[in-house]
């Protein structure tokens, strides 16, 4: 099946286990508890806030290395209610589940379980999603995303280019009225529709 989860740029469309098979296990969401060791863990100063540095302690792309730093800095902004450049520790766990239901999408694309996603499986799960999209937006998005020059991206960076393109069109979607495919702005507008899609605060 698919949920759909609800952010501050707006809906995003999760694949979860039984909508598409899996290789791996689904991987649950801890209890509040695991959640609490684990944000204690990082908050080091004891503040009841972790900052973006503390929140990529927490995290692991499935390589063992810290969070990209953007992806880290792209969810404190969705999940920083009060906009203070932090999150508490509720808005830490409704953070982990969002993480957690993307964990599970990436799964069920990663087809040869080799912890990424390469150029085909990410046309897959794009295509899923309802996107019809040229390979030269595939090759640009791989270029894009690829930190490691594996023509591959990981889960961190997979996530930063699903949000990127979720809320990129959401604000095309907005300006097509007609549903037609094609929308006619100025300069200025298109200049204001990214900083906003990609800057926005909640």
């Amino acid at each position: 099946m698919c949920i759909t989860s609800f952010g501050s740029i707006g809906s995003v469309l999760i694949c979860v286990e039984g909508f598409f098979p899996v290789k791996q296990m689904a991987t649950p969401m801890p209890d509040r508890q695991f959640l609490w060791n684990i944000f204690q863990g990082v908050d080091k100063d004891r503040s009841g806030f972790i900052t973006a540095t503390e929140l990529q302690a927490a995290l692991s792309n499935g390589t063992w290395r810290p969070f990209n730093p953007e992806t880290v800095r792209l969810m404190i902004g969705m999940f920083d209610q009060d906009g203070n450049g932090t999150v508490n520790f509720d808005e830490f766990c409704a953070l982990w589940k969002y993480v957690t239901d993307w964990l599970n999408c990436f799964k069920s694309f990663d087809k040869d379980g080799s912890g990424t996603i390469d150029k085909n499986e990410l046309k897959t799960a794009f295509s899923s999603f309802g996107f019809r999209l040229s390979d030269v937006f595939y090759d640009l998005l791989i270029k894009k995303f690829d930190r490691n020059n594996t023509n591959s991206i990981t889960f961190d960076d997979y996530i930063q280019a699903c949000v990127m393109l979720q809320s990129l069109t959401a604000a095309f979607r907005a300006r097509d009225t007609q549903q037609t495919g094609i929308i006619q702005i100025s300069y200025e507008d298109f200049l204001i529709m990214v900083v906003r899609t990609m800057f926005q605060k909640p």
